[in-house]
């Protein structure tokens, strides 16, 4: 499942994918992949600045995580162009969700929010 919102002409799209393989149930450590592209739309490049993520598990929990860029880089995005990468979650429930924003600025220095549309995390939900 693919989950996809738009800002200011920067569309995000999340597909998360339950990784088995590296999850615990027993230790409460349940491992979501999660792939990102974020579209351009617009006419002008944008940089990627910052990142802030709000992670939510079954029982409430949230933890918030920010950050300098994605996974190590602050991308230029290009008119007509997307920038793609994958990270992952790691919570303690079956399932949770995610969502969160990219700090985003112009060519001409002005910045703005791009949201991260919210996501599922549900194990064995592949």
């Amino acid at each position: 499942m693919r989950f996809t919102e738009t800002t200011e002409k920067i569309t995000v799209t999340v597909r998360p994918v339950y990784l088995d393989g590296q999850s615990n149930f027993i230790r409460k450590k349940l491992v979501f992949a999660y792939f990102v592209r974020i579209e351009n739309n617009g006419y002008e490049p944008v940089k990627l600045l910052r990142r802030h993520w709000i992670i939510t598990d079954g029982n409430g929990k949230v933890t918030e995580v920010e950050g300098e860029g994605v996974i190590g880089l602050q991308p230029v995005i290009s008119p007509g162009h997307a920038h793609e990468y994958s990270s992952f979650s790691i919570i303690e429930t079956m399932e949770g969700t995610m969502r969160g924003a990219y700090l985003m600025q112009r060519s001409g220095g002005e910045q703005f929010w791009a949201r991260i549309p919210q996501f599922s995390l549900r194990a064995a939900a592949n």
